[in-house]
């Protein structure tokens, strides 16, 4: 009979090989990098790998489910708790990830991204932290608070900025009186959403479809995801357009 204090009875070693075949993407057969969903089947893959592979197919590339007809990229979703648990399961795996963001945005000689560096000063903290390089408890905590409003305040201005036009295209609502705006670019449409039934004193943002390019975007997409598979190419700003749910064009 097991005793419940002996640690050798609740711990038991996997070896990474025994599961890459649930962390790594069908596509590229590497380990998930930018987790994506498949909210039909729930099947998960590489973002860049999905996308591209969604440009000319609207199947599953594992169960060949149609995920929709004409707009398949509506319906994939950031799967971030997967991509929690491959960066904590492959060691290593999410430094690199970063160094090569880092590397790209500098052989460029463009700015990196605020959302990156973020990650990077959150990667040295732990590095730091594991190698015991780490300061008391007292003044961890001191610091800690003496940095707190500045985080408060910082409403994610230092993550990548996205710059949009809302343009509405039905007789049915007003146009707002500031249509250009720049927010970050983890924001999601959801998010304009509800900014716009604020300001237009909607009785539920549910009342309101967002569109780009005349396509219906699906309100968990961040605004990073509709540049990269809707604006490509084209200059700034995002031109989006919205209309009553039920308005047919």
């Amino acid at each position: 009979m097991a005793v419940l204090g002996n640690p050798d009875m609740l711990t038991r070693k996997i070896k990474l090989c025994h599961i890459n075949a649930h962390i790594t993407c069908r596509l590229c057969e590497g380990y998930l990098i930018d987790a994506t969903t498949v909210t039909e089947c729930l099947h998960t893959f590489c973002r860049s790998c999905l996308v591209k592979y969604l440009e000319e197919n609207n199947t599953c590339p594992t169960c060949r489910i149609v995920i929709h007809q004409s707009h398949p990229l509506q319906y994939i979703g950031h799967d971030r708790t997967m991509q929690d648990i491959v960066y904590k399961l492959v060691p290593g795996l999410q430094e690199a990830e970063i160094k090569k963001q880092r590397d790209f945005y500098q052989k460029l000689g463009m700015e990196v991204p605020g959302d990156i560096k973020g990650e990077l000063c959150n990667m040295k903290s732990h590095l730091d932290q594991r190698n015991g390089d780490t300061k008391s408890e007292d003044t961890a905590n001191k610091e800690a608070g003496e940095e707190k409003p500045e985080e408060d305040n910082d409403y994610h201005r230092s993550d990548e900025q996205v710059s949009i036009c809302l343009e509405c295209n039905s007789s049915k609502l007003r146009g707002l009186k500031r249509k250009w705006i720049r927010c970050s670019a983890q924001a999601t449409v959801l998010h304009l959403k509800k900014f716009i039934a604020k300001k237009l004193n909607l009785t539920s943002f549910n009342e309101l479809d967002i569109l780009c390019n005349e396509e219906i975007l699906g309100k968990d997409h961040t605004l990073k995801f509709v540049v990269v598979t809707r604006w490509r190419f084209k200059k700034s700003p995002l031109l989006l357009h919205y209309r009553p749910k039920m308005d047919l064009l």
